[in-house]
């Protein structure tokens, strides 16, 4: 994964987190709690791929899973992120840029029930009954609405940013193994100006250089 990639997912994941424990759990919304962090997830799947979809829903369940105020065992939102962000990574439209509304929604609808239904799953496994006691019909259908609520706002914006930190032309000419500079001449960023400027500045001391040679020679003939 590139390090552009690792910085921004990085930094659009822990400020979702902060903002999903600090705002939206404090809310008090009937059911489930709106799951910035699974949108957040999602976007960046449209874009990368179903790898890094994976990676990053791994790192950014696994940090929900340690952020206060967690009562439930370590990896277990990390397993349902990382399953989530590999099956989005498959569905992603091509190039990673939206067509239409209706697909993105149609997978946030997805991963909302599925991320519900595999934490409760995952619950069960280890002896956590608490989706029973709530109610899981009431938690599918809220996680649903909220993220469908949430989604128009946000993973559009995350894949925008995603997609601009990919085409970053200073990152792709580190990232390859070719000439930074062949790179930055084609791409117009300056270096074009610098070398345009040298190569004026040789032409004007040639210049010079001619001028004091004929002056020289006119001396010498009187």
């Amino acid at each position: 994964m590139r390090f552009n990639r690792m910085l921004l997912s990085t930094t659009l994941v822990v400020v979702a987190l902060v903002i999903q424990v600090s705002v939206l759990a404090r809310l008090q919304l009937p059911g489930a709690v709106p799951d910035l962090l699974l949108l957040v997830v999602l976007g960046l799947a449209f874009v990368y791929g179903h790898m890094a979809g994976a990676f990053i829903g791994f790192g950014a369940g696994l940090l929900a899973d340690l952020a206060p105020p967690a009562d439930h065992a370590a990896g277990r939102y990390a397993l349902v992120l990382c399953v989530i962000g590999y099956l989005a990574g498959l569905v992603r439209p091509d190039n990673g840029q939206i067509k239409s509304a209706t697909g993105p929604m149609v997978v946030v609808v997805g991963a909302a029930i599925g991320s519900t239904l595999l934490y409760a799953g995952v619950g069960a496994l280890v002896g956590d009954t608490a989706a029973r006691h709530v109610g899981l019909g009431s938690l599918l259908f809220t996680a649903v609405i909220y993220d469908l609520l949430l989604a128009p706002f946000t993973v559009p914006l995350i894949m925008a940013l995603a997609r601009r930190a990919e085409n970053d032309p200073l990152s792709e000419s580190q990232s390859s193994g070719g000439d930074v500079a062949s790179r930055w001449l084609s791409s117009g960023t300056g270096l074009r100006i610098g070398t345009q400027r040298r190569g004026g500045l040789r032409v004007k001391a040639a210049r010079t250089r001619a001028a004091r040679a004929g002056r020289i020679k006119g001396v010498k003939r009187l």
